[in-house]
């Protein structure tokens, strides 16, 4: 296809009404997504689109969408899916070294989650959406675990996840508890990096590709090996693999029990995409336990397809 046709076509898919259209572009701007399809067009790395979530309510919908063009993959928020995908594909330049000034707008974060508090401290939730956007990281994911209490006094359970970390806190609102769950992200950052200013880089995200190609002695057991053995220490094992195949893993305990009565927990991969198990047990270790059982299988078999 020539760039030419590809402009025409562009061109026309865009003057469409469309409920997720964004800003017009000027004739000679480009928005990220075609900045970063010329690109893969050239270096033989067409990018590719995911929906990974999409929740929120009717009125303010939330779409999170990866892009991979190549061995890179970006992540991206917006309230429609063509502004999500926009964030992804310049998540993904910005990674790539692509020059972006030629793009028809910025794509930045939501005023209302990114403009200071009223006691003039920056919002949490704000820094930690500039500070993805500056460093390529994917960007934070808040997922709603509980709501409790009565109708007049609900709490709300909230957990933000950020690359390896996650941290969960809880509010009387769901923007507080969002607010809450990133203020301790700050503040675990901070720690990590030993100092107000933030310095933690995380691990390079582990893609599967990387996980079937490879045939090292933890993964070539893993594929040779049954997972149904009684009373097998899955934890030490999803370790040992972790460690081998240099990806970090995350356990999140969820206060609600199950319905019979069961602890039960998410454990997270820094995969690209991202791994996300449960596990239920009679205690927080056997639903850890469960939990890495799960993301082992889920491992195996995506290590042993070709």
């Amino acid at each position: 296809m020539s760039q030419e046709t590809y402009q025409a076509m562009i061109t026309s898919t865009d003057s469409s009404p469309n409920k997720d259209s964004l800003p017009r572009a000027s004739a000679t701007a480009k928005t990220p997504i075609q900045i970063l399809h010329e690109y893969g067009v050239k270096h033989g790395k067409i990018p590719a689109y995911v929906l990974e979530k999409a929740e929120g309510e009717a009125h303010q919908p939330s779409f999170v969408f990866s892009v991979t063009a190549g061995d890179v993959c970006g992540t991206g928020e917006g309230s429609s899916k063509k502004a999500a995908k926009h964030v992804a594909a310049e998540v993904a330049l910005r990674m790539l070294q692509v020059d972006t000034t030629a793009m028809s707008f910025p794509v930045k974060p939501e005023s209302n989650d990114a403009a200071p508090e009223s006691n003039g401290t920056p919002n949490s939730v704000g820094t930690l959406q500039e500070l993805s956007l500056q460093r390529g990281w994917r960007l934070p994911e808040y997922t709603m675990l509980l709501e409790t209490g009565p109708p007049h006094r609900r709490e709300f359970t909230v957990t933000c996840a950020m690359e390896s970390l996650s941290e969960t806190a809880s509010g009387n609102s769901k923007k507080a508890a969002k607010k809450a769950a990133a203020d301790k992200m700050v503040a675990k950052l901070q720690s990590l990096s030993g100092s107000s200013e933030i310095t933690w880089t995380p691990k390079p995200r582990v893609r599967f590709e990387n996980l079937q190609n490879s045939s090292a002695e933890k993964i070539s057991l893993l594929r040779r090996n049954p997972l149904s053995i009684p009373n097998t220490d899955y934890i030490q094992l999803m370790t040992e693999l972790a460690k081998e195949q240099n990806f970090d893993i995350a356990y999140l305990d969820i206060d609600e029990l199950t319905a019979n009565g069961q602890y039960q927990c998410l454990v997270e991969l820094s995969t690209c995409p991202v791994t996300v198990c449960h596990g239920t047990g009679i205690s927080r270790t056997n639903a850890h336990n469960a939990a890495a059982h799960s993301a082992l299988q889920y491992i195996k078999i995506v290590a042993s397809t070709k």
